[in-house]
């Protein structure tokens, strides 16, 4: 993890999850953090927590729905005001949803692609020439391996992690010469608030089915690991947990109208 010593991150979605597991395992090598999400109170508390751990490093908070394009530019303009380079970009922040595409809230629908497409591209967008001009930096984008399968009932969400994988992988491309480099970070289910928010009204606490499913699963922690080591190794993508990882290689080795079957014989259990 040499690769972070003395980098100024940026993370998005900061306040819960994976973005403060990523805050946590960065804090001891990075010489500055700039932690986004929308909850002030929780960004002060993590702030709070690792200024007593490491009280050399830098912690900037920033409070902001990064689904409103304004707050985005906002967050560039405040990063040049302060004269903060960032030199790793964690793009976390992400929204789900559950339950049939036709019985979806519209307004849901759209502040999920706004946070995980717009959100996400845009502010990569703000922050390129930062990152290019520091010659050695690093993008890492969150997806997940629902970007490698139409998934029912999560139909616009593994929508959007489609968008997200393709785009780092042409990114990475375009960037290859240029000391930024790009990385997608494809996780499996894994046990965070997220599926509490993506639950729909009565669905609240109900147990995800992938809790049944053991060999797939993977912590936070160990999620973030792997994305922070495939990054420091300068890998394309990663898929947290080696079983899951194994399962996904074969998927897409298998033809499609086979992989079709199998989601539509379990749909409804995701």
């Amino acid at each position: 993890m040499k690769f972070f010593e003395g980098c100024t991150a940026l993370i998005t979605g900061a306040s819960s999850g994976f973005g403060s597991e990523f805050a946590r395992q960065l804090a001891p090598r990075a010489r500055a953090l700039v932690l986004v999400a929308r909850r002030n109170d929780r960004l002060e508390a993590l702030r709070a927590e690792l200024a007593e751990k490491f009280p050399e490093l830098a912690v900037f908070i920033y409070a902001a729905d990064l689904a409103d394009e304004g707050a985005r530019a906002g967050l560039a303009r405040w990063l040049h005001e302060q004269g903060i380079a960032v030199d790793f970009l964690v793009n976390n922040a992400g929204l789900g949803d559950h339950g049939d595409f036709e019985t979806s809230d519209w307004d849901r629908v759209r502040a999920m692609i706004a946070v995980n497409v717009s959100a996400l591209t845009h502010l990569t967008h703000l922050l390129l020439p930062s990152l290019r001009s520091s010659g050695r930096a690093a993008i890492l984008n969150v997806s997940s391996v629902a970007s490698f399968f139409p998934v029912p009932n999560m139909a616009v969400y593994s929508a959007t992690k489609a968008y997200v994988t393709s785009l780092s992988e042409a990114l990475r491309m375009e960037l290859r010469d240029t000391g930024v480099s790009v990385t997608a970070l494809c996780p499996g289910p894994v046990r965070t608030e997220f599926f509490d928010v993506a639950a729909r009204p009565g669905d609240e606490g109900k147990t995800p089915h992938f809790e049944s499913m053991p060999l797939f699963q993977v912590t936070p922690a160990e999620a973030v690991h792997a994305g922070l080591e495939a990054v420091a190794r300068d890998r394309a993508r990663v898929v947290p947990g080696p079983v899951l990882a194994v399962a996904v290689a074969i998927a897409m080795l298998v033809p499609f109208f086979i992989v079709r079957q199998v989601i539509q014989a379990g749909r409804g259990r995701i």
